[in-house]
């Protein structure tokens, strides 16, 4: 478990590294979260990649799947692949926590730079990376397939203290 205090709206989640037994799970919020789902098989291929780390927040005292996020850490740098929280899950505190472990873990992996992508008119979202630290470095025009049309998609930074440069204790 990375976190298992609970959320500043009072909803409790366990926070733990994903487990192959979670892929189906997994599959089911990113359907219920994006247009464009990933199956249980996109989900595996991403986590073998050199560097993917996923984390899965659980319902208290259950498996229940309430959200999760997937990043992939390499060269010094750090991408978030993907997060999503269940639609009946949000504004509890649960993206905000996947994000804080997943930018820990990050930091933790060596990496000083963590990047993410939203689609444009994805408001909480980007209220979130905001509120977090990101800010705007680029836009990918036509990026995310939408019902209406392509949607833009911002590509957000933030600078994160990774555990390879944090000064040691003086003696």
């Amino acid at each position: 478990m990375i976190d298992g205090s609970p959320s500043s709206a009072g909803l409790e989640a366990q926070i733990r590294t994903i487990a192959p037994f979670d892929l189906a799970s997994l599959a089911e919020v990113h359907a219920a979260c994006f247009a464009e789902a990933w199956d249980s098989g996109a989900l595996a291929g991403l986590l073998a990649m050199p560097g993917a780390q996923g984390l899965v927040a659980e319902g208290p005292g259950t498996s229940v799947v309430l959200g999760f996020v997937l990043l992939r850490a390499i060269a010094g740098e750090a991408e978030i692949l993907t997060i999503a929280v269940k639609p009946g899950a949000r504004r509890g505190g649960i993206g905000r926590r996947l994000l804080n472990a997943a930018t820990a873990s990050a930091a933790a992996s060596g990496a000083s730079r963590l990047f993410l992508e939203v689609a444009v008119d994805n408001g909480p979202a980007h209220a979130l990376y905001l509120a977090a630290g990101f800010a705007e470095v680029a836009r990918r025009a036509n990026y995310y397939p939408g019902r209406g049309g392509a949607i833009t998609a911002l590509v957000l930074a933030k600078d994160i203290a990774s555990r390879s440069m944090v000064p040691l204790a003086q003696t």
